[in-house]
């Protein structure tokens, strides 16, 4: 198998050659039909995230094939196709657990993270954690399924706490994640407000084309005070900037698992029972509302695919804000 391996922060992910791996009991192997790239990746490559143990295959939103089941494996097949997401395993007796939050697991293990991701020919998952990806279109693109396992999970769930009521929804950063929640806002009959790299028209015309209300750099103004904000954007002087721009009440939502430091601000912008609150993870039954959301809702998935020995490349173009949508290896 080929793996793109990250031996150590900062330096460029290597290619290595491996044995193929066998699955152990309660695993699947996987061979990988694409792997979509998320900001948390990059977050991984840069050294943003305390890095475990090295060295580690990233990638958490694989879509694949399962080749070999082990021992205790019920509810697969041999050829059935999967995805794979960020949340690898949990401990099921925690508190969070029993709670049914194992999105707060105390003991979690991330794909691509505490163990080999998606930037490889072959990955080995916990089935336990594997999603069934039959509810979508049987013929359907695994470069364009793949942003949905982490872009569209995630978002989901910060689409979710943003609040039912929230009908002016504040997008900021539109890339990946937003392109996705701006489409099933607008199916929930909200309207999106899509905030962007200052001077970005590209990516606002990007947004208004898939229906945005009002496009705008990051700092601007949109006519009308929203109901909500969602940042997908790492950057935490938008905390700030979105609480101006949200009604009383209203909620502001931190959908990224890394942001730089939030700035001072005066309480009057939290006042009046405005709220800012922060999104971990997902949760399997995250994903079965999603995927069954995509499979009656289809979406246009923008996406620019590079072979598996280019993920640098995809990275970098990540890094200087070069893709429309979602960037994703295929093997």
């Amino acid at each position: 198998m080929r793996a793109m391996v990250l031996n150590a922060a900062l330096l460029p992910l290597e290619l290595e050659r491996r044995n193929i791996p066998q699955p152990g009991p309660g695993e699947l192997r996987l061979r990988v039909l694409a792997c979509a790239i998320c900001r948390t990746d990059l977050h991984i490559v840069d050294g943003e995230l305390p890095l475990p143990l090295l060295p580690i295959v990233p990638g958490h939103e694989i879509v694949g094939v399962v080749e070999a089941i082990g021992a205790g494996v019920t509810g697969h097949r041999i050829g059935e196709r999967v995805g794979v997401p960020w949340l690898g395993h949990s401990c099921g007796c925690c508190n969070f657990c029993l709670e049914g939050r194992e999105n707060l697991c105390d003991a979690p293990r991330f794909t691509g993270y505490h163990r080999d991701g998606g930037f490889a020919s072959h990955v080995i998952a916990e089935a336990a954690f594997c999603l069934p990806l039959a509810l979508l279109h049987a013929d359907a693109d695994a470069a364009r399924m793949a942003p949905l396992l982490c872009a569209g999970l995630i978002g989901w769930r910060s689409l979710k706490a943003a609040g039912d009521d929230a009908r002016r929804l504040g997008l900021y950063g539109f890339g990946a994640a937003a392109h996705l929640m701006a489409q099933v806002a607008l199916a929930q009959g909200r309207e999106v407000f899509a905030f962007t790299r200052p001077g970005d028209l590209a990516e606002q015309a990007f947004a208004r084309n898939l229906g945005a209300t009002w496009a705008g750099g990051s700092h601007e103004r949109p006519p009308v005070l929203l109901d909500a904000a969602i940042l997908f954007a790492p950057v935490g002087e938008l905390v700030p900037a979105a609480l101006r721009v949200v009604r009383k009440g209203a909620r502001v939502v931190c959908g990224g698992i890394h942001m730089s430091d939030i700035p001072a601000f005066p309480y009057r912008l939290l006042w009046q029972e405005r709220s800012v609150v922060s999104v971990a993870n997902l949760t399997r039954a995250d994903a079965k509302e999603f995927l069954y959301f995509a499979s009656t809702h289809p979406l246009q998935v923008h996406v620019k695919t590079y072979p598996l020995i280019q993920a640098n490349e995809a990275l970098a173009d990540l890094r200087a804000g070069r893709i429309e949508g979602a960037a994703v290896l295929v093997p």
